[in-house]
């Protein structure tokens, strides 16, 4: 894997991942990022990069849905490999306009597949990122499995389901070397503050309301970014070809503990003390349409297989969060006003 694609490169999980093979993994080639930039890429979170790695590190401005260039790509830069995250992933976003998500998730996906198809040879590994939202809402007991059936209940995991099957697909009609993991809910460094921790933390942070869907009792398993990263990097050096992973923090917890945990966090911080506590700021609002009730993932494949476990503890891994958000206003303050838009105008729209 000299010459690895790695799509969706400045979004949140995506520029985790490019730091984490850069800074601190094993990995010794070039890494082609290649982002469209919409609202969710920051060329902030790969900051230092470049400027780092030299030419171990391109970026190249381009969408999954434009099969022609993506094709091109494969030729020049003589890529090897593929590490697939660009992905429309908000649910809510979804509910409104599921467009955008067809276009990204399926048919991204699928110009990807037929690059790295007619590429053949050329292509050592197409690995494909998804989510455990494909296999639906769990009762109070059980764990998703890889042998778990799909049941997505909204366009956004359909879209995902779609994309999975597609590339299991590729695998199996023309023999292209994949690998699939499925993850349970990421959180950390650099997340979109659409989502439910950054979301939280910044309004605790400004005594604003904690919104919460429903009853608050909505159950996920929560996993830290970087143990994510090192995930995928182990199912691409060591995964068999055609298999399917399932990667999970091990941390069942109701959304209503995770605001009361983060809430009680930043009431402790010597400069926020709050009376009474932030937990009052908490405000209940009107379901999510289609909100699957419980996620929970079983990693032990990935673990008896390859020798994979998270490293982090909610704890630890909330507790590293909060501290990153609080030392980065100035990039929380730049991505919701989206004045880092103005910058990829400058410079790649000019």
């Amino acid at each position: 894997m000299e010459n690895m694609l790695v799509t969706g490169g400045y979004g949140f999980i995506g520029s985790n991942f490019v730091r984490y093979l850069l800074d601190e993994s094993d990995y010794e080639g070039r890494i082609i990022n290649v982002d469209s930039l919409t609202y969710a890429g920051n060329p902030e979170n790969l900051a230092g990069i470049e400027e780092t790695y030299g030419d171990r590190y391109v970026f190249v401005k381009g969408d999954v849905c434009d099969g022609e260039r993506m094709d091109r790509l494969f030729d020049e830069y003589q890529l090897d490999s593929v590490c697939h995250f660009a992905a429309e992933s908000h649910v809510d976003r979804s509910i409104v306009g599921p467009g955008a998500f067809i276009q990204t998730n399926i048919v991204g996906t699928f110009n990807l597949l037929e690059a790295s198809r007619s590429h053949q040879g050329q292509v050592e590994l197409f690995h494909h990122i998804s989510t455990d939202e494909v296999f639906g809402s769990l009762g109070k007991e059980g764990l998703f499995m890889e042998t778990t059936p799909y049941q997505p209940n909204s366009p956004y995991s359909a879209s995902k389901a779609s994309s999975d099957h597609l590339v299991r697909a590729y695998h199996e009609t023309y023999g292209l070397p994949v690998t699939i993991s499925n993850c349970s809910n990421n959180y950390g460094p650099y997340q979109f503050p659409e989502k439910l921790i950054p979301l939280v933390i910044q309004n605790a942070r400004e005594d604003k309301p904690l919104p919460i869907y429903g009853d608050g009792k909505n159950i996920r398993d929560w996993l830290y970014v970087r143990d994510h990263c090192t995930a995928v990097w182990t199912i691409m050096k060591n995964g068999k070809k055609g298999e399917t992973y399932n990667v999970g923090g091990n941390h069942e917890m109701e959304n209503i503990r995770i605001v009361e945990i983060i809430c009680d966090l930043i009431d402790a911080l010597p400069h926020m003390n709050a009376k009474p506590s932030r937990r009052s700021l908490i405000t209940y609002v009107k379901d999510r349409l289609g909100h699957d009730r419980r996620y929970a993932i079983d990693s032990s494949k990935l673990k008896n297989d390859l020798g994979w476990v998270p490293e982090e503890s909610f704890q630890t891994g909330i507790e590293k969060t909060l501290a990153w958000y609080l030392a980065h206003q100035e990039w929380i303050d730049r991505v919701r006003s989206g004045a880092y838009q103005e910058w990829i105008r400058d410079h790649y729209e000019a």
